[in-house]
């Protein structure tokens, strides 16, 4: 296995750490799974949109009985939802522009 090294902001790191341990796992598996997300082949789209179906019937689940299915999260809300979870950094990069 090759060792890799990184030019990351303390802060950053410092956060990573306190993430990482409370997720009961370590800044090196989070940065080895990110790179195997990145490095594997892009699939047809099936699995991003399996994905978006379990949020919103996540989301549909806790809207209690009566409310209108106006009220319903837009598609925009669950896309920026699944794009959170699925590219926190990205998105949070994003968002600080």
């Amino acid at each position: 296995m090759a060792n890799v090294t990184l030019a990351i902001d303390d802060d950053l790191l410092r956060a990573a750490r306190v993430k990482a341990v409370q997720q009961g796992t370590s800044v090196n598996e989070i940065c080895r799974q990110a790179i195997a997300r990145f490095a594997a082949p892009a699939d047809d789209g099936g699995a991003f949109m399996a994905q978006l179906i379990a949020i919103s019937d996540r989301m549909a689940a806790t809207i209690p009985p009566g409310v209108s299915p106006a009220k319903l999260p837009t598609r925009d809300e669950m896309m920026d939802e699944a794009m959170e979870e699925r590219f926190p950094t990205l998105m949070r990069s994003l968002a600080s522009k």
